[in-house]
């Protein structure tokens, strides 16, 4: 019984490490390079209903992000060039990101077409769970893109979901929206 009570101490005090350690580099990378501005490099920086909101003085160039589309293509941002995308990284296990799919679909609804598109890239492990969620919200124009492993978040040195970018047609990164620190 001494044992096993042991054992489960130490695997406690081990996940609880786990979680701090993850905490404390997160925060180093939270808000997309943040730690990493230079002094006036952003312009805004505001807290509102729990997302941060970053708008940099000038557009900024982003990392390269691949990912796959519905019918498994590779794909990049450059793919994109000539229109304004609403890049939104998400995941169906994600409460927030969960809520916010249905007014991304109504946006690139009414706004979506040759000039603008609402990319939503997924970061399920598994891409088959994206479609059922699609018709259980009722997600009709939004595309099916997919990051499996996760890449993106660690390309835009981000640690959470939903992160969010407005993209200009040029390619350059505008605003950008993450997960509010605890």
């Amino acid at each position: 019984m001494v044992k096993k009570k042991s054992s489960r101490t130490l695997f406690t005090t081990a996940a609880l490490l786990g979680v701090i350690a993850g905490a404390v580099v997160g925060s180093r990378y939270y808000g997309l390079g943040v730690s990493t501005l230079k002094e006036g490099e952003a312009s805004m920086t505001r807290n509102i209903g729990g997302q941060k909101f970053l708008r940099w003085k000038s557009p900024r160039e982003l990392p390269m992000l691949s990912f796959e589309d519905e019918a498994g293509k590779m794909l990049t941002l450059a793919d994109f060039r000539g229109r304004t995308v609403l890049l939104n990284i998400w995941a169906t296990w994600c409460p927030p990101c969960r809520e916010e799919m249905p007014s991304l679909d109504r946006l690139n609804a009414k706004r979506g077409g040759s000039a603008f598109e609402v990319l939503a890239l997924s970061i399920d492990g598994d891409p088959a769970v994206v479609r059922p969620f699609y018709r259980e919200t009722g997600i009709k124009t939004l595309q099916e893109y997919f990051d499996p492993k996760g890449r993106s978040l660690a390309v835009l040195g981000a640690f959470a979901v939903p992160v969010t970018l407005l993209i200009d047609k040029n390619g350059l990164g505008k605003v950008c929206t993450t997960p509010a620190a605890a």
